[in-house]
């Protein structure tokens, strides 16, 4: 605490800044990078569990996996899902494994997210150490916790950029006593449409997933739908969706657990061939499209090279150069949603980072309430400048 403060004191045109640093599994994400490394490793540790009460409270230093593991030995889990990206853009594998830090700042969810929630809606409380160099505390270790404003879910997507999470607590959830994993061929507009028609029934779709990759002639477009819940729910819905499938002049196959709970990991990381296969693309970026459950087919460039989708449709993954930014932002804003540039090309050169932002642009009110936010947590800016905005 005494380092930031210092920092916080120092002249403007001398003042040190800070990026806080867990793994660095998400380094790819941003803007840019920028200041000194301030390790968060030294935060280790789960502090209070209760199975009972399905609540855990742990240092923003420990590794995911050790969170995991230990939540998997009382039959819990966190159902969003985090990605933990434990391979790089060039493929290399990560030497560190991904922190809860890094997992509550990024705020990414994985599969499971339309039909469970965010990371944000998991996180009951936490502890911070703000711009000022103040070690605060909000929230709570309980579900109910509604005194006050809601900062601890605030800092959950703020990428550590409005101070460092040292601890947090959180919701997590017993496992699912039953799963099943299916698969069927079909068109991306049939696909989506069935997807609506599931998500108005009382099915247990926990998660979705279609993909289709154009960069090889003939290549299947494939659905592949998880279920959770109770065993009579999951036997029921296997049913019922076989018989709406059958519709469509397709075929509704059961995948083994194993080979299913592999796939749906990969997918999680971004490890599956979609991703994988693009990433030491020298032109192509990686865009990932955020738009309603019931968007139709998007009218994608012709550049674009393959498309994987999740969430029941409400995320899209493209690949396309930098050069389409503006026909793939004009195309997620038409159905009302945006687009995120996910990664760059390999190549990316400094005027093509400024000149295409990560972000679809904020409008005035946003912008003016980022920035009011920004100067109420950290004043001197000394947290993750320029990681979210190329300005400031």
């Amino acid at each position: 605490m005494e380092t930031i403060r210092s920092a916080a004191a120092e002249p403007e045109g001398r003042r040190r800044t800070f990026r806080i640093h867990g793994s660095g599994s998400h380094d790819f994400y941003g803007e840019s990078l920028e200041g000194e490394l301030l390790e968060t490793r030294g935060l280790q540790g789960i502090s209070q569990y209760e199975p009972s009460e399905l609540v855990v409270t742990v240092a923003a230093g420990t590794p995911m996996k050790v969170l995991e593991a230990a939540l998997a030995a009382q039959g819990q889990c966190l159902a969003f899902e985090p990605p933990h990206f434990q391979v790089a853009t060039d493929g290399a594998p990560s030497a560190k494994p991904a922190t809860v830090g890094g997992m509550v700042a990024s705020g990414l969810s994985g599969p499971a997210r339309a039909s469970v929630g965010s990371v944000r809606d998991f996180v009951l409380g936490l502890r911070f150490i703000n711009g000022r160099g103040e070690h605060l505390s909000f929230g709570g270790q309980v579900m109910k916790n509604v005194a006050g404003y809601d900062v601890s879910r605030l800092l959950a997507g703020s990428w550590g950029t409005l101070g460092l999470i040292t601890e947090v607590s959180l919701k997590v959830l017993p496992v699912a006593p039953a799963e099943a994993f299916l698969m069927c061929q079909l068109p991306q507009d049939k696909a989506l449409n069935l997807l609506h028609q599931w998500g108005g029934q009382p099915l247990p779709l926990n998660a979705s997933c279609w993909v289709k990759d154009t960069t090889q002639a003939g290549a299947p477009e494939i659905l592949f739908v998880r279920l959770r819940g109770a065993h009579a729910a999951v036997q029921s819905a296997k049913l019922r969706m076989s018989q709406d499938v059958t519709k469509l002049q397709s075929e509704l196959m059961e995948q083994t657990a194993e080979a299913a709970a592999h796939d749906w990991a990969l997918a999680r990381d971004q490890r599956l061939p979609f991703f994988t296969e693009h990433a030491a693309s020298e032109d192509l970026a990686l865009w990932r499209l955020s738009v309603p459950q019931t968007a139709p087919v998007l009218n994608m460039p012709i550049t674009a090279s393959a498309t994987f989708i999740e969430w029941h449709g409400a995320q899209r993954w493209v690949w396309a150069p930098l050069s389409e930014a503006s026909n793939i932002r004009h195309t997620a804003a038409a159905v009302g949603g945006q687009a995120t540039l996910f990664r760059r090309p390999q190549q990316a050169t400094a005027a093509m980072r400024l000149n295409t932002p990560v972000f679809t642009p904020l409008d005035p009110v946003q912008q003016r309430i980022q920035q009011a936010l920004k100067h109420e947590f950290d004043p001197a800016g000394i947290f993750g400048p320029r990681r979210l905005n190329a300005h400031f």
